[in-house]
C-alpha cells in the first residue's frame, strides 16, 4: 500500500504479474529479518494493516497465497535466532488470526473491533493486546468502564500473556478521570 497507494494495489493485486513484484518485495523483507534475527532482542513486533475495522482488506484466498507463506518463512527466520513474534494489525482481525498463529506468532496487539476472546479460546497460550476501547473511557461512564476493565481482565485470564492496553489508543479528547478510573481499576481488577 505504501508504494502502490490502496487504489493501484486494489487494481494490481490480482494480476499475474503481481506475483513477480511480491517476489521482489519478499527478496528485500528477507534481508530486513535475517537483520532482526541478529538484533539482541527476545521480540520482534511485525506489523501489517491487513484488516480494517471491519475486516480483511484483501480475500482470505489472496493472502493464503501471497501474504501467510511469507510471514512463516521470515518468521522461522526469527525463531531461528530464539526469537518470539508479535503481530501487530490495526482493525478486526478476527478472520486471520488463526492463520497468524499459524504461522508462528506468539501473539497479537491489536484494536478492540477484534474478537479477544475467541483468540484466547482457540490459542490459549498466545500473547494478546488491544481489547480496551477508547471510545467508552471519552464516555466517562464509570460503570462501563468499569465493565470494560473487568471484561479485559477476564479475557487476560484465559490468556497465556496478556497487556491491559486501549488497542485504538488514548486521545487527547479523552477525559483525565476517565484515564484514571482505567487504570486504578486495571490495577484493582487485572489481576490474575
Amino acid at each position: 500500500l505504501l508504494v502502490f497507494g490502496y487504489q493501484n494495489f486494489l487494481e494490481l493485486c490480482l494480476e499475474p504479474e503481481f506475483e513477480r513484484i511480491m517476489g521482489e518485495f519478499a527478496e528485500i523483507n528477507r534481508r530486513v529479518f535475517t537483520a532482526f534475527a541478529r538484533l539482541p532482542v527476545n521480540f520482534v513486533v511485525c506489523h501489517d494493516d491487513i484488516v480494517t475495522t471491519k475486516g480483511p482488506i484483501c480475500s482470505p484466498r489472496w493472502m493464503r497465497r501471497h501474504i501467510f507463506p511469507r510471514y512463516e518463512e521470515f518468521w522461522a527466520i526469527l525463531k531461528a535466532a530464539g526469537k518470539e513474534v508479535i503481530f501487530m494489525v490495526d482493525g478486526c482481525v478476527d478472520a486471520f488470526a488463526d492463520d497468524v498463529m499459524a504461522c508462528g506468532a506468539r501473539g497479537i496487539i491489536s484494536e478492540p473491533f477484534t474478537n479477544y476472546k475467541a483468540i484466547a479460546r482457540r490459542h490459549p497460550d498466545c500473547f494478546i493486546a488491544g481489547e480496551g476501547d477508547n471510545r467508552v473511557l471519552m464516555r466517562n461512564d464509570p460503570a462501563e468502564i468499569r465493565a470494560m476493565v473487568d471484561s479485559m481482565a477476564q479475557t487476560g485470564r484465559m490468556s497465556g500473556g496478556y497487556m491491559m492496553c486501549i488497542g485504538n489508543h488514548i486521545p487527547w479528547n479523552v477525559s483525565p478521570e476517565g484515564i484514571k478510573r482505567y487504570l486504578d481499576l486495571s490495577a484493582e481488577l487485572a489481576v490474575r
